[in-house]
């Protein structure tokens, strides 16, 4: 019966179904097309934002630290031709670097006079000094002590410097329940100056491919998140896909998902323009600003109008983008100005 079975039913029959439903598969695949191509412009609200390198306003400790030098930095023509590039592609937000803060609260020091400098040239941009730490090593959010000197630091901060439009507060991981992050929104609302901006890097939603809530918020969370600050730039990276259909279809999905679940509180999609090799949560060749934009667009897809909080794509970041990239920017994203 064993002989008389194998061979009615030849052991190459498995091998052939499995073929056959595997290119079924791949043709799928390969016919699906998760995101969207947009040249006109009509997906840029001309309100973009890009995070900057530490270089722009940081002292000089930070400079011999890092053996680096400032000159590129502190030459003011260095600064316009950064505010050139700005304005060509509609960043209007900037969130120069000022990482990571001291255990003890206190955020990472200025250099005052290329403050200053930098705030005169870059006076039609809002600048938003971008501050926190890793979690527990930098920053403590579940200490009162350390709050009260985080705070302080950022006041005086936005004293010393009236130009400044506010602040971005950017702790990692910061868990999704957390709510020692929300106690330090509450107390800072509460002291801030009027008129100045909270401005928050927020994380996207859990995914099947990442579910973790260290790196990721669940809708309640989000929500409450966004009472408390002005702004969420909403990191959609870092996900350790490695197929680009699978990260366009997860951008639309994102795109869709934060700017319902923000409320009415501003929104810019962060975009990865970066290239952190050898690691296993980022592929530079799935995420990167042609897949990311093309998901965007697909999920700003069929709206008669743009999301009332969407505000645009927050760019990640200016030491790493191209002269290549910013054209890509320029040809598929930006609203030209005529």
């Amino acid at each position: 019966m064993r002989m008389i079975n194998s061979i009615a039913k030849p052991p190459w029959r498995k091998l052939f179904i499995i073929i056959a439903i595997s290119s079924l598969f791949l043709l799928g695949y390969h016919l699906w097309n998760p995101g969207r191509v947009v040249r006109d412009g009509s997906h840029d609200p001309k309100t973009n934002g890009i995070w900057l390198q530490h270089g722009w306003l940081g002292d000089n400790k930070w400079f011999q630290q890092y053996k680096k030098t400032p000159d590129h930095f502190r030459n003011p023509q260095k600064i316009l031709q950064l505010r050139k590039l700005l304005v060509e592609h509609n960043i209007v937000d900037v969130y120069p670097h000022l990482c990571p803060c001291q255990p003890t609260g206190e955020i990472a020091a200025v250099n005052p006079q290329q403050t200053r400098q930098f705030l005169l040239i870059m006076d039609d941009r809002r600048i938003m000094p971008w501050v926190g730490g890793v979690l527990d090593l930098h920053a403590f959010p579940n200490s009162p002590r350390w709050r009260k000197r985080f705070i302080a630091s950022i006041i005086d901060l936005l004293t010393a410097y009236p130009a400044l439009s506010g602040i971005h507060i950017n702790i990692e991981p910061l868990p999704s329940g957390n709510m020692d992050g929300l106690i330090l929104l509450r107390e800072l609302r509460q002291q801030i100056p009027s008129g100045k901006i909270i401005s928050i890097a927020a994380y996207p939603p859990p995914t099947i491919y990442q579910k973790t809530l260290k790196v990721h918020w669940e809708k309640t969370y989000y929500r409450k998140i966004a009472q408390e600050v002005d702004q969420m730039v909403i990191m959609m990276y870092d996900t350790s896909l490695r197929f680009q259909k699978l990260y366009q279809h997860l951008m639309a999905n994102w795109t869709r998902e934060v700017l319902e679940w923000s409320l009415r509180t501003e929104v810019l999609l962060g975009v990865p323009a970066y290239s952190d090799k050898g690691v296993e949560y980022h592929y530079p060749h799935v995420e990167n600003l042609k897949n990311s934009l093309s998901g965007i667009h697909a999920g700003l897809a069929g709206h008669d109008y743009l999301p009332e909080n969407y505000k645009g794509i927050a760019i990640y970041s200016d030491w790493e983008m191209e002269p290549r990239e910013w054209q890509y920017l320029e040809n598929n994203y930006c609203k030209l100005n005529q």
